[in-house]
């Protein structure tokens, strides 16, 4: 099998997700830094415009979302599982509040102004400004990880207040007994918040949430290795895409072929557009051309994704 490539930056929230995901099941990954602000040309010619970070890439297969992301490291390394049968159900949806809804709330409370303070204070102050009109242009109109800060304060003390009670009653996990995909997605949100250093107190009143923190983070990254963009252009250009799945859901208007775009529907919505091959109640996969990357199939969750007839 071709090597595991994440497209990533040291600071991205959702890469440390799947950076400890890959130090959970004890993997061998490789890792290209890219730019924290848009342009992103060489991630782009695998991606086709998405401009969330990271993305995996598996030879001449693109995934983009941590969601569909844990579902494709759970398949390759099924040990832990981040899916155990008996809490599968709770452990996908807390995740998914917590991505979008916690993770929201860390946002908010973490962008204060002495949280931005302390973690851009390496940048100068035209990339503060330039990172700060990126993020605004993929939140768009819908302000998107915005909520007012009084709210975020209190979504998290209640959060971090009831897991709190939940690991003092035994319960070592966010879903249940078991660790799972939301404890990786609690651990994203509580990482984000400890890199403003001066917000981070927000934690002390919750000792169990620490020792859990703690606990997670001893997983590491596993084996890691840095390799250039065009490693990464290059492997996916000698790879052929891997067989799909050629499901197509009847009702949808849609058929195998078809030009679409996918397109998130909450926030960064850079719409991509390719062929489609598969179009299911989890998966969208589309495949593109790229004079750099050859053919790839860019692989979507079908949940908080639109899929649209394209040009």
């Amino acid at each position: 099998m071709p090597d595991i490539i994440l497209h990533q930056y040291a600071t991205s929230p959702f890469s440390e997700k799947i950076r400890l995901v890959m130090g959970a099941k004890g993997l061998s990954w490789c890792a290209v830094e890219i730019p924290t602000i848009m342009p992103k040309p060489d991630v782009t010619a695998l991606t086709g415009g998405y401009r969330r970070t990271p993305v995996m890439q598996i030879g001449a297969d693109i995934y983009c979302d941590t969601a569909l992301i844990c579902d494709v490291l759970d398949r390759l390394a099924p040990q832990p599982p981040l899916y155990p049968a008996f809490q599968a159900a709770q452990a996908r949806m807390m995740a998914a509040w917590i991505d979008s809804a916690l993770f929201t709330a860390s946002v908010t409370y973490t962008m204060q102004p002495a949280g931005v303070q302390a973690m851009l204070s390496h940048l100068s102050p035209g990339q503060v400004q330039a990172f700060m009109a990126d993020r605004k242009a993929m939140r768009g109109d819908t302000n998107a990880l915005r909520m007012p800060l009084p709210e975020a304060a209190a979504m998290l003390h209640e959060t971090f207040a009831r897991l709190q009670e939940q690991f003092a009653a035994g319960v070592q996990h966010v879903a249940g007994p078991e660790l799972s995909v939301a404890d990786f997605s609690l651990f994203h949100c509580i990482w984000f918040i400890r890199r403003a250093t001066p917000l981070a107190a927000l934690l002390d009143g919750y000792p169990l949430v620490k020792t859990w923190f703690a606990r997670m983070q001893a997983y590491g990254h596993g084996k890691l290795r840095v390799i250039p963009s065009e490693s990464a252009l290059a492997d996916a250009y000698n790879h052929d895409p891997l067989p799909h799945d050629t499901t197509i859901l009847p009702g949808g208007g849609f058929s195998a072929g078809d030009a679409v775009t996918v397109t998130p529907t909450d926030y960064a919505k850079d719409p991509v557009a390719g062929v489609l091959l598969t179009l299911t109640e989890h998966v969208v996969t589309i495949r593109r051309q790229d004079s750099r990357a050859g053919a790839v199939n860019v692989h979507f969750p079908r949940q908080g994704y639109w899929v649209q007839a394209g040009v």
